[in-house]
Formats: C-alpha cells, structure tokens, sequence
C-alpha cells in the first residue's frame, strides 16, 4: 500500500501518527510523510530560511528512522491558505504517489494551518479520482480511504476514535523521531508551553523527552480505550499505554470492518 500522512508542519505526522507509520513501513508499505509549510516561524530564537532548512532536515531524520520517506512544502509557516493551488498541488502528489490511505488533520483545530491543510486535503479528495482536474497528472482510479488524526477538540465535534493502533511496541522508534526533532521538541514547544528547560546531554534529553511527552500521549489513548478492546480484546487495551487514533473522513472511500482490519497493522 502507499500511505501519505499530511501534516501542517515538520513535526505533527510524526507525533500523531509517528508510531503507525513504523508499522506501515516494517510491513513493507510506502509511508511518505508530507508537511504543508516548511516550518519557518516555529521557534522563539531561530527563523526564516534557516530555520526551515534545519527543520526539513530534522524530518528528513525522522522519517529515515522511520523506515519512511519526507517531503517538506516551501509554504510559510503561519500563512497557509486554502486555495485552488495548494488542492491541485495536493491532488497532484496524491496521485503521484498512488496514495491508498491519507491521514491529516481535522479542520476544528487552534493552528489555522492545521485546519487549511484539512481543508485543503478534504478539497482534493473527491478531486483526485476526477480526470479532467489537474489532466497533466493521471487521476487515481480508486478513492483513498481518508483519515483525521487524533486531537482533543471538542466544539464544534469531539473526535470520534473509530480505528485504535497500539504503538507500545515501537515506542523505542516514535521516540527517536521526536528526539531528532530538536529545534520542536527541546526548543521552541518547551519555551512555548513554559515546561522546565531541557537538559542537553542526550540520554537526560530522552528521559526528559519521555517525562513530558508521555502524559499527553497517554490521553489519547484513554481516549481510544473502546476503539482499541474492539481491535485487540479487553486484556490488550486495559494494558496499552501508548496508542494512535483515527477518524474516518466521510469525503473519502469508506472502508468495511474487514477492510479496516487489513489496512491497520496490529
């Protein structure tokens, strides 16, 4: 299968959906992990094109990590916009890559980037399969299964965990990606959220990492206790501590249970 996860910025698809894009790709899937803008603002010190060239290269790291490839947009960051544009530049890198699964963000988000690139991606949905949009470019014979990435928004709607992937077993991975996300995880989100500064020695940098980041990780997976019983049984889901959650989106193909279960890695 070929899967493209698309996020905002250098960052949000390896923290969403980091850990089932491992699994993807040690099944032996195409996982390609997209960002819409290039990151250039997201630091308190560091910005502009410096910036964004160490955050291309950061993601670049992770995906390799990840056993998956990275494509970084040259889009401002904080100045993405939902125009005809950026669908046909979507629909075109769907199509290119053959995408059979496309994960993004929902469009109820406090990132206005985060929620163009749902609309954007939402836009380009019904688009791709339609063969007289963007004709330099073959359309997809078959619609993509479309996925939001978990968040914990509740208005205007609460995000619905209908798919549960249990990630404790390449946590080792999903937090190696994030390590080598320095300027996000150690620079700009600590000074951003006011947590302790933290240290630079890199094994304290990964004790730190797993401290603060786990919480916030691990309320998304009560959040999915329901989701993950379904696929997994009582006694896994009770015992999972790290999980990935997932929305169906209903611009795209809606997939069976059967179907679901084959998609998903367990």
């Amino acid at each position: 299968m070929n899967i493209v996860c698309i996020g905002a910025h250098p960052d949000d698809c390896e923290a969403f959906a980091g850990g089932t894009c491992v699994k993807w790709a040690r099944a032996g899937h195409r996982v390609t992990l997209v960002s819409m803008t290039n990151g250039d603002i997201g630091h308190h010190v560091q910005g502009g094109g410096a910036l964004a060239k160490r955050r291309t290269q950061e993601a670049a790291e992770a995906a390799r990590i990840a056993g998956c490839h990275s494509i970084v947009l040259d889009n401002h960051d904080g100045e993405l916009e939902p125009s005809l544009a950026q669908r046909k530049t979507i629909a075109r890198l769907l199509r290119n890559l053959e995408a059979d699964i496309v994960l993004t963000h929902r469009p109820w988000d406090y990132h206005p980037d985060h929620r163009y690139t749902a609309l954007i991606v939402q836009d380009a949905a019904f688009m791709v399969t339609v063969p007289h949009f963007c004709p330099d470019t073959a359309r997809l014979a078959r619609n993509p299964v479309f996925l939001f990435l978990m968040d914990h928004f509740k208005r205007p709607y609460t995000f619905n965990a209908e798919i549960a992937v249990a990630v404790d077993d390449v946590m080792d991975v999903k937090w190696e990606m994030l390590h080598v996300m320095e300027s996000q995880v150690y620079e700009w989100l600590p000074w951003l959220e006011g947590l302790p500064e933290a240290p630079t020695h890199p094994m304290e940098r990964r004790a730190w990492l797993k401290q603060h980041w786990s919480p916030w990780l691990g309320a998304f997976t009560e959040l999915g206790r329901s989701a993950l019983a379904k696929r997994y049984g009582e006694a896994q889901a009770s015992a999972a501590v790290h999980a990935e959650l997932f929305e169906i989106c209903e611009y795209g193909r809606r997939p069976s249970e059967d179907e679901i279960a084959e998609l998903f890695p367990l």
